[in-house]
């Protein structure tokens, strides 16, 4: 089988990206009656696997450690097919109303698409596909709150409501929902990355111009140099605050996925 070209990135060892195109969503019509109705209509029996498939061919050829699958947010059947084809994931949210709606529509969503996969993964024309539709094995790691204003290291009392809502609706409503699939780390595990009940894996206050510096170098953040910034004295000071606390929150970030994904 030849691999898909992916496009590597410069001065960055071993980072390859595989971008997505407008013309997947014309897709969406029929892979959710392949994921529907592959039972009956043999011929669209490749199409649940395929995507898992590919991947994995990708990660042999490129030798990849992680493969990360940046997800529109929507609750498509494209969307579902990924999701299941995963080993773990993470919901990012933002402290506001719809976000809260959001998990707390995820906690009914996500058990009936476990479900799902399960069901679809013991059907025998898709077990015996030429690309199979394994069984699932999906793992919540849990949630990444961002963009909200801080004050003295915090976040302003208006964000932090929201915030503290939303690790109640997270952890109250959508842990015990996806725990009773099977969807999550044991609380020994979760412990041992050094995540909370609530499974909050990083709050990322919003890091101002710092980003558009960032995306005007197309540097890293964290690779920032100080006089990228373009700023002297208190503002230069603040900008280089803002870059190495956005090293420790990543990097504290980082530590906890790869303990919680090294246990798969």
């Amino acid at each position: 089988m030849s691999c898909v070209d992916c496009f590597s990135v410069p001065n960055r060892n071993g980072l390859f990206l595989l971008p997505g195109h407008i013309d997947l969503s014309t897709y969406e019509v029929t892979l959710g009656l392949a994921q529907d109705l592959s039972g009956s209509l043999t011929a669209l029996q490749n199409l649940p696997g395929a995507f898992r498939f590919m991947v994995s061919k990708l990660a042999e050829h490129h030798s990849a450690d992680y493969v990360i699958v940046d997800m529109n947010p929507s609750l498509s059947a494209i969307n579902q097919n990924f999701l299941l084809s995963s080993d773990c994931f993470l919901v990012p949210s933002a402290p506001d109303y719809f976000n809260l709606m959001a998990i707390n529509s995820l906690s009914k969503i996500l058990p009936r698409w476990y479900n799902w996969a399960t069901r679809a993964a013991s059907n025998d024309i898709l077990r015996d596909a030429v690309y199979p539709f394994l069984q699932p094995n999906l793992k919540f790691l849990g949630t990444v709150i961002q963009n909200f204003r801080p004050r003295r290291g915090r976040a302003t009392v208006g964000f932090q409501r929201w915030i503290d809502d939303i690790n109640d609706a997270v952890r109250n409503i959508l842990l015990k929902n996806v725990r009773s699939v099977g969807m999550t780390y044991s609380v020994d595990e979760y412990g041992n990355a050094g995540i909370d009940d609530d499974c909050c894996l990083a709050k990322i206050p919003s890091f101002n111009t710092a980003i558009a510096v960032s995306q005007a170098h197309r540097t890293p953040i964290v690779a920032l140099s100080d006089d990228m910034f373009g700023h002297v004295g208190t503002v230069l000071e603040n900008d280089i605050k803002s870059r190495d606390n956005f090293q420790a929150l990543f990097s504290s970030l980082i530590v906890k996925i790869t303990t919680l994904s090294n246990n798969e």
